[in-house]
């Protein structure tokens, strides 16, 4: 497995769109979001970030390229590299501190991302 966008310890800023993109929810929105993401795929929904300070962000990590071309429910931030749009995501270590970052679900396999038209349509039944 290579992981070697994942920062030995405490956390790093990746460029949106490269590795992945990302969609954004905070609070307690975002956590409902999580939630809801983990029971659809038993417990295997691809990896996600929490934040633990200021907006309480959640951050789900999906394949590069696959944010900027959809409709997202009110409440959702997308980071990519589409036209105009530069964005960059935090990303923690796998372990040792790495506050106000964690992973709700750390990556299993390299390549291995949250799906976007599932992510799409939790957030769409939760976020309307």
């Amino acid at each position: 497995m290579n992981l070697d966008w994942i920062p030995v310890s405490g956390f790093r800023l990746h460029k949106a769109g490269v590795r992945f993109d990302a969609v954004r929810v905070d609070g307690d929105d975002g956590r409902r979001l999580a939630d809801f993401l983990d029971r659809m795929t038993g417990g295997d929904p691809g990896p996600i970030v929490t934040e633990a300070n200021g907006c309480r962000g959640v951050y789900f990590l999906l394949p590069a390229g696959t944010t900027a071309h959809r409709s997202w429910p009110r409440g959702v931030t997308r980071y990519n590299s589409a036209a105009g749009s530069v964005g960059y995501v935090p990303v923690p270590a796998l372990d040792g501190p790495t506050w106000p970052l964690a992973w709700r679900v750390p990556p299993v396999a390299d390549g291995r991302f949250v799906h976007p038209l599932l992510l799409r349509t939790a957030a769409v039944e939760l976020l309307g």
